[in-house]
């Protein structure tokens, strides 16, 4: 009798926990929190998990579901970021969001395509992401316009002559620098290219390239673990030329790096934290004191309570994937992949997100600042739309 009993009641407690479970949805969380790109990678998990504070569920069917993260480390590397993207898949994930880095997510895209889960990128640029994956989606502009706002920035500021470095067989660098070139070119002007291998600590001879080739502006989209070493090898020789970059450059290692040298750092990225609207606004107000209650959230910060772009993006994810949830009306990933291209979020801090008929978001804004090297902060300098190349 008592072994009856005991039975039952075993079953009993194990009613909840599968009643729990039937009302989970989980949402993959695909970055990079090691390698070359776990600085930016922690910075833009930050801005899903604050997101996820102030909406942890989401009702569908009139049922309200917990929505639960999953979080794997792509290591910002490739072919590490198969078996992560293998382990979302595994773990019963419903949508995706990441990675920081598009050679990662290409590198996931297979995986996710061919578990008919839909990814939503945040900051990942490379036009491949999409045009190489039925199953992905972005929240952001992609690398031509990136490429363009940047050559025509340099033009203002008088270059004819660009020195363009990337590391040799890394998507994003290569595929930026590529659009720069062109439109540089484009403009009358002339470019000089080299590429450094993977590992590289020294920048001196590529710096120096770049100084007696004549170049008045050097172009150099890579890691935050390289620019930090660019930055300051730069510095130290005097170079009078600014350093520009792309999105990848707008962070606290960037202006970590810069702060108190004669140095001149501009880069093109999403969103600036003093923009004025009012859903930009709360969202500023909002992490920042979210960022500031929580020690390890303000370190994986860089130790700040400066809001980077990628955050920014972050947080628009997550609320697009809450949305595509809802208007799938269902937590089934095939569901929620057929939802994707018809929907139309106007809630986003970045601007309003829908897609094309390729999965790219209906961006054509870009941001243009500068690293304040008195204040370790980024100065705002200009928009550019695509309207104004």
């Amino acid at each position: 009798m008592k072994k009856v009993i005991a039975l039952v009641l075993a079953l009993m407690l194990m009613i909840p926990a599968f009643a729990m479970a039937e009302d989970i949805v989980k949402i993959g969380v695909f970055e990079p929190s090691s390698g070359d790109n776990g600085a930016g990678g922690k910075q833009e998990v930050l801005g899903v998990e604050y997101a996820h504070s102030l909406k942890p569920t989401v009702t569908v069917g009139g049922k309200e579901y917990t929505v639960q993260l999953v979080n794997v480390d792509n290591q910002s590397d490739s072919s590490k970021a198969v078996t992560a993207a293998q382990e979302l898949v595994s773990a019963g994930v419903s949508v995706v969001l990441g990675s920081y880095g598009s050679g990662a997510s290409m590198a996931g895209g297979d995986v996710f395509a061919a578990a008919e889960v839909p990814a939503i990128g945040l900051s990942c640029t490379n036009p491949s992401v999409t045009t190489l994956c039925d199953y992905y989606w972005r929240i952001c502009f992609l690398d031509p316009f990136q490429g363009s706002v940047m050559a025509n920035f340099a033009n203002s500021l008088g270059a004819k002559k660009a020195y363009v470095l990337t590391m040799l067989g890394e998507d994003y660098g290569n595929g930026l620098g590529h659009f720069f070139t062109d439109a540089f070119k484009g403009l009358g002007g002339e470019v000089v290219a080299e590429t450094f291998p993977e590992g590289t600590s020294d920048f001196t001879a590529y710096i120096n390239n770049a100084i007696n080739a004549g170049c008045d502006a050097v172009f150099a989209p890579c890691a935050t673990t390289y620019a930090s070493l660019i930055i300051d090898q730069a510095a130290s020789l005097n170079v009078s030329f600014p350093l520009l970059a792309g999105d990848t450059w707008e962070s606290s290692v960037i202006l970590d790096a810069a702060k108190g040298k004669n140095i001149e750092v501009y880069v093109s990225t999403f969103f600036d934290e003093n923009d004025d609207g009012a859903a930009a606004a709360e969202f500023v107000s909002g992490f920042k004191a979210w960022l500031n209650d929580n020690a390890d959230k303000k370190t994986n910060n860089g130790g700040n309570d400066i809001v980077a772009a990628v955050s920014a993006l972050g947080f628009d994810g997550y609320n697009v994937a809450l949305a595509a949830i809802e208007a799938a009306g269902s937590i089934d990933a095939k569901a929620i992949a057929e939802a994707l291209p018809a929907l139309v979020y106007d809630g986003a801090v970045t601007g309003s997100i829908s897609f094309d008929e390729i999965g790219d978001a209906n961006k054509d804004m870009a941001y243009v600042k500068k690293a304040n090297t008195e204040t370790g902060a980024f100065d705002f300098v200009k928009t550019q739309t695509v309207a104004g190349l």
